[in-house]
């Protein structure tokens, strides 16, 4: 057995298998096809993050408790542990991942699953385990490599945690030559509340598919990738009154008995693309991704509950999207985000009242970000981010301006 530490100079997706063609790669691949091997990469995310306000519920972390507008805190500190076997015909033919998360919150896992490949054709492989969600691109990429400290809104309540338990077909040409080389699906069930809950509550499953064109150089100096989500699902209704909107009525209530034990909709869709233009001296990306669809949970929240609740359900249409515009010049790079999610499309702004069986969860929310980062070498980087954060105005008490929520933080990452 060989035991390797890996660097990865560029973004990587959660899922993504080892790829021959970077030269790190190149020069070990001999060793580890003839030995097998085993990788440990790990890092860790401390910070220094300042409120506007004590106590603002956010998504730039975890909330802030009532006293406090200001924290140093460990944000993240992983370990992962991967390890593949190879055959006679010095292809890979097995992959194990275990990747676990502790800062001074507590230890969790992150990431334990196992990849067969398939090796006469060179195109299938087939996971199982817990691992991330194959919708959207954000969702995906490894918070090791993203620019922005978090993921958008969006990402956090329809996806939290990232992660679910399921089992997973991919369909990625491995051969060099393939005619779909440049094609990329993967097709997925899961048990559908991801980490938000300690296990399956329903026997209903969420189907996930994520079909994509990896990054093409369409000229010397313009790069190209896109991709299509899908993703159907749901969760077992345990009582008979669901609140779905309706057009120029709001919310109006289903209260038939057969609603007890059928199935309250999670209906996604999502389009992203990301163009990169290579500059004499600089390079800038750009990314954009929107989602819509069906989403079910509870009165005072959009987020897949973590466990079968026994209240009122409500379906809400919800829309949103996330937009980077990111410029690097040598180690400096500097990055602007925006991104929206709004979880009830059907209504906006001071329509949102009491009266309307309205809640906080129907408010939109839209958020700048601002960035510097600095690579100041392949095991530590400098960030230093703004988010300036507004809401819709209300009706809703509490909600009936814009709240002071916005977030500075100050992080060092440390990899190895």
């Amino acid at each position: 057995m060989c035991l390797g530490l890996n660097f990865h100079a560029k973004s990587q997706f959660l899922m993504d298998m080892m790829d021959t063609s970077k030269m790190t790669n190149k020069n070990l691949l001999g060793i580890y096809e003839k030995y097998n091997y085993l990788t440990i990469i790990g890092y860790m995310q401390p910070q220094f993050q300042l409120a506007s306000e004590k106590g603002i519920r956010t998504f730039a972390g975890p909330d802030f408790p009532p006293n406090v507008n200001s924290r140093f805190m460990l944000r993240r500190g992983r370990v992962r542990f991967d390890y593949t076997r190879f055959n006679k015909d010095e292809k890979a033919s097995v992959q194990f991942a275990f990747q676990f998360d502790g800062t001074e919150r507590g230890v969790a896992i992150r990431d334990f699953w196992g990849r067969v490949f398939e090796n006469r054709w060179e195109v299938f492989t087939l996971a199982m385990g817990m691992f991330a969600r194959p919708f959207g691109y954000e969702v995906n990429l490894s918070s090791i490599d993203r620019e922005s400290p978090e993921r958008g809104r969006m990402s956090q309540t329809l996806m939290r945690t990232e992660r679910d338990l399921g089992a997973m077909v991919s369909f990625e040409p491995r051969r060099k030559g393939h005619k779909y080389a440049w094609l990329k699906v993967d097709f997925g069930v899961f048990n559908g509340q991801g980490l938000t809950g300690p296990t399956e509550y329903d026997s209903y499953k969420d189907l996930i598919m994520r079909a994509g064109m990896k990054p093409r150089q369409l000229t010397p100096k313009i790069k190209l990738s896109a991709a299509m989500s899908l993703l159907y699902g749901g969760f077992m209704q345990s009582s008979k009154y669901i609140y779905n909107m309706e057009e120029g009525k709001g919310f109006v209530v289903d209260s038939s008995e057969g609603n007890v034990g059928s199935k309250a909709p999670r209906q996604y869709a999502g389009a992203d693309m990301q163009w990169e233009f290579k500059h004499p001296k600089s390079k800038t990306i750009v990314r954009a991704e929107y989602w819509f669809g069906r989403q079910t949970s509870l009165a005072l929240t959009s987020e897949t509950p973590g466990g079968l609740p026994t209240e009122p359900l409500y379906t809400r249409p919800f829309n949103g999207a996330f937009f980077y515009l990111l410029h690097s010049i040598g180690k400096h790079q500097f990055a602007a985000k925006y991104d929206w999610y709004d979880p009830n499309t059907k209504v906006r702004g001071k329509d949102i009242r009491e009266e309307g069986n309205y809640h906080a969860a129907d408010i939109r929310y839209n958020t700048l970000g601002l960035g510097y980062l600095n690579y100041i070498n392949q095991n530590l980087k400098l960030v230093l981010w703004y988010d300036f954060v507004t809401n819709e105005s209300t009706h809703l008490p509490g909600y009936t301006k814009d709240l002071s929520d916005n977030v500075l933080t100050v992080r060092l990452q440390f990899r190895f």
